[in-house]
């Protein structure tokens, strides 16, 4: 079923970022419960509730839905560069920026 596929790509993208649902509820901005009610599979997640799931998760919608684009494991990545990337998306603006200035200085021209 289609509520199957959404329930375990919530649970395998958090399991993907590192995020516990508590803290996926925390940066999703909602009730840890509610959170909870989803998984437990008591109810099904509306589109506003995944909007705010995906911005927990700091992706798009058309990312949690398009499996084929955005699969859940990349395997020309190895795990550390899996992470870094994860880590990466994560961060603010700012903290992108900052973060790509020291790259640039520890890279030998």
């Amino acid at each position: 079923m289609v509520e199957d596929k959404v329930f375990e790509r919530i649970e395998e993208l958090a399991k993907k970022k590192h995020l516990s649902l508590y803290r996926l509820a925390k940066n999703a901005e909602m009730p840890y419960s509610s959170l909870n009610n989803i998984m437990h599979r008591r109810t099904c997640p509306t589109i506003g509730t995944i909007e705010k799931l995906c911005k927990g998760l700091n992706i798009t919608l058309s990312e949690f839905f398009d499996f084929q684009s955005y699969p859940l494991s990349d395997t020309s990545l190895s795990p550390e560069e899996d992470e870094l990337l994860n880590k990466y998306r994560n961060l603010k603006n700012r903290k992108k920026e900052l973060f790509q200035a020291y790259l640039d200085g520890l890279i030998d021209r």
